[in-house]
């Protein structure tokens, strides 16, 4: 059930079309300094010429992509309440997760096979997945009568929706998905509130993303690093709230879409494309020096 306040998007100035975009340039833009940039700064290290410009202008451009999950995420939510097919819709997240481990394998490890991280599509599949059947559950209720047997019935589904999103969790979790937990639970996030008002859905948002990626890295780093290190370093993460400028000019209109192929065939062809790019631009530079 969502947290239901009415909004009202009739006087926003972007479209679903506009957001999406929008994901797919800040992505563009991360993977850029994640893959080519950061392959750059490691070459100049080792032959000690890094400045500080360079690193500051690598924060600044990973920075700018966090702002790319949050509007996924956002997206995500939308198209599964506006989807013809949720079937369809699992079966095509599916598909390209498989498709694009190798592009994403070999654009952030130089390797075609790296169990230690899968792509962000998976991510998105199981956050679909809970909504999925967190909705097949809820839809289920009504149905059941009144009575002992039937409030039993009833407390089962409701047992059935929260064992769909923690379920989906572990699985991101233990698969070392892109986001992990957070990425699911940030797609519940955004489809809980979808009806809310802006201020509750950055509130909720927020909560997911800084409590999320502290615990993820809390888990896997609690013997290295302190809990209020963790926690800091997690505040980074939080550049991604400035995505609700552009939630919060979405008017609920599709707008002009570019084909469904494009949308799905850009992230594996730009990954691959960017890795060839930084493999490039390391020959080039080793055989100037």
């Amino acid at each position: 059930m969502a947290i239901s306040v009415e909004k009202d998007r009739s006087k926003g100035l972007l479209s679903s079309a506009a957001l999406k975009n929008t994901a797919y340039i800040t992505m563009f833009i991360d993977h850029f300094f994640a893959v080519v940039f950061l392959a750059v700064i490691r070459q100049q290290q080792r032959a000690g010429y890094v400045t500080d410009s360079m690193q500051q202008l690598y924060t600044v451009g990973r920075a700018v992509g966090r702002i790319a999950f949050i509007l996924f995420a956002y997206l995500m939510a939308e198209g599964f309440v506006h989807t013809r097919s949720r079937r369809n819709y699992l079966l095509r997240l599916g598909v390209f997760a498989f498709v694009s481990e190798i592009p994403f394998d070999l654009a952030f490890s130089e390797t075609c096979y790296d169990p230690s991280g899968q792509n962000v599509f998976f991510t998105l599949f199981l956050g679909v997945l809970a909504l999925t059947v967190w909705e097949w559950a809820a839809g289920k209720a009504p149905s059941v009568r009144t009575g002992a047997r039937n409030c039993l019935l009833r407390g089962g589904l409701r047992g059935v929706r929260i064992a769909a999103l923690l379920s989906c969790c572990v699985a991101a979790w233990f698969l070392k998905t892109d986001y992990k937990y957070m990425g699911v639970l940030l797609i519940y996030a955004f489809y809980l509130t979808r009806d809310s008002k802006l201020p509750i859905q950055v509130f909720l948002v927020g909560c997911v993303m800084l409590l999320g990626t502290w615990s993820a890295n809390y888990f896997r780093y609690a013997g290295d690093f302190s809990a209020g290190y963790l926690f800091r370093f997690s505040l980074r993460e939080m550049y991604g709230l400035f995505a609700f400028f552009w939630i919060g000019l979405y008017n609920g209109r599709r707008g002009r879409q570019l084909p469904k192929a494009f949308y799905y065939g850009f992230y594996p062809v730009h990954l691959l494309l960017l890795h060839l790019v930084a493999v490039m631009v390391l020959e080039g530079m080793l055989q100037a020096v």
